[in-house]
């Protein structure tokens, strides 16, 4: 990580962006963009942040050979040609290593200084208002001034919970899941959410013996419920062993080293839970994520501070992310650190739309916009890139109900189509939406099943559209695609089987 930063002259920027992930790098851009105005982005690890170099990029680089392989050996003709071969993991790291450039940002700071946006290196916190402290890695500490605007950017960290033993295993999070450079032969990972089930997957890919053991009734729980059941049917099948309803009592590793990032960090290590127990190479905590929000200087902002304490350490913000509590319009939080959605693309959003608040607000302009106003917390889509792939937007059906909303949910297998039957043999998946019987329009999708990915935006624009189900009729669909799906949920609405 080259040093190439701290030389920059002044002192006062315009915008001042603590954290260099892409939403920071966003907010930065649309805050100044077209005009004199200056911002700087401080970090205090690689720019880009945890989706470019520990999260997204290289978990889709470990999942996408995993995902090819699957339709090859479920497509006659390809199906001959791989037989009963691996993958090359070796290959597949090397690849995952070149996407994340080897941990060095130049690339992304290039980025920022060709369009203008200044780069500092180190830890910044907030030291009153528009003031920022930033301790550089030698113990230097530069106090920074903005002119309009302090961004935050900080985003989350993984979850250890307070497990009997399970901190002093030294277990891998989601890091070490994405980054790992020693694969284990048998693993355990604690949790059933996105992380635990995208890792699992692509770890029992690489030939891993994989064990999950999850708190909830269903993995994905927050999905519709189909959706843990196809994926956890799938996992089965494929030899890893799901747990549901499980509690870790207890973790136990005797021998713990201080291998890095993506090693193995010692001996075996045994899980215990309930009446049962697990003895693998390595345990991954997938238990969530946490706000940081503890060393930023929240304290030095007014009740900021409690504010983030009442609500799990998230900064809590209004519609244009300004952050709820603190007077003058300066400080905004933007990403996982407000916990509106924790999903890069929602945090890019959010940072379109602060960035051009400020730009606004320093232009004299009306911020009640509908480029400058969050359209709200429920359409949020998301994709999760488990084997079979499940990609959700908006409400299900239970949200929904429980939101006191009339709604119906309407159901309809994937295999059944001609689509899907062209793109490869054995195809597993199902579809739901969830209608709002007052107005005919869409509050959710869900589709589950190989590459399904495709079929989420438009989903997601029929919702944010409030299209209703009659203008969705004379949307028709291409024959023979797998978009072929949205008619056979019109038509399963509008005329549904007789009991």
């Amino acid at each position: 990580m080259p040093d190439n930063s701290n030389s920059t002259p002044t002192d006062t920027w315009d915008v001042v962006v603590i954290g260099g992930a892409p939403p920071g790098e966003n907010v930065a851009q649309y805050a100044t963009q077209g005009s004199d105005r200056t911002a700087v982005i401080i970090e205090k690890e690689l720019v880009g942040g945890e989706c470019s170099f520990w999260a997204c990029m290289p978990s889709k680089a470990l999942l996408r050979p995993i995902s090819v392989l699957d339709n090859a050996r479920n497509l006659p003709g390809v199906q001959s040609l791989v037989g009963d071969h691996s993958l090359d993991n070796a290959a597949v790291l090397r690849r995952r290593d070149e996407i994340v450039h080897h941990h060095d940002d130049t690339s992304q700071v290039d980025w920022a200084t060709g369009v203008g946006i200044d780069v500092v290196r180190g830890h910044a916190r907030l030291a009153g208002e528009r003031t920022v402290e930033v301790t550089a890695a030698d113990g230097s500490v530069r106090t920074i001034h903005a002119r309009l605007a302090v961004v935050l950017d900080t985003g989350t960290t993984a979850t250890v919970p307070p497990i009997p033993g399970l901190r002093e295993a030294r277990p891998w999070i989601s890091r070490d899941a994405t980054n790992m450079h020693e694969i284990p032969r048998r693993i355990a990972i604690i949790g059933g959410g996105v992380v635990a089930c995208e890792a699992a997957t692509w770890l029992a890919g690489m030939g891993v013996q994989v064990t999950i053991i999850g708190s909830a009734p269903k993995l994905l729980a927050r999905n519709e419920e189909f959706a843990g059941d196809l994926v956890a049917d799938n996992f089965r099948a494929k030899g890893m062993t799901v747990h549901l309803n499980a509690r870790v009592d207890a973790v136990s590793r005797p021998q713990v080293n201080d291998a890095g990032e993506g090693l193995i960090h010692g001996g075996e290590v045994t899980v215990t839970f309930g009446d049962s127990s697990v003895t693998v190479d390595e345990v991954l905590v997938a238990a969530g994520r946490t706000p940081a929000s503890r060393d930023i200087g929240l304290e030095t902002i007014g009740s900021v501070a409690e504010a983030a304490a009442a609500h799990r350490g998230f900064v809590t913000v209004d519609k244009h992310f300004g952050v709820e509590g603190v007077d003058g319009d300066w400080l905004y939080a933007i990403g996982d650190l407000n916990g509106k959605a924790l999903l890069t693309h929602m945090g890019k959003y959010q940072a379109r739309i602060c960035g051009a608040v400020i730009a606004a607000r320093a232009e004299g302009r009306d911020v009640q916009t509908p480029w400058t106003t969050d359209s709200g917390d429920d359409v949020v889509p998301q994709v999760t890139f488990t084997d079979p792939e499940v990609a959700s937007v908006g409400l299900t059906e239970a949200a929904a109900r429980a939101a006191g909303l009339t709604v119906r949910g309407v159901e309809y297998d994937l295999s059944w189509l001609a689509g899907t039957s062209l793109q490869r043999d054995n195809y597993v998946g199902r579809a739901k939406i969830v209608v709002d019987e007052d107005t005919h329009a869409l509050l959710g999708a869900t589709f589950v099943g190989p590459d399904v990915s495709d079929l989420l935006h438009a989903a997601t624009v029929a919702i944010v559209g409030k299209v209703t189900l009659e203008q969705l009729w004379h949307a028709v669909p291409s024959y023979p695609t797998v978009s072929e799906i949205w008619l056979r949920l019109l038509e399963t609405y509008f005329n549904p089987p007789s009991s």
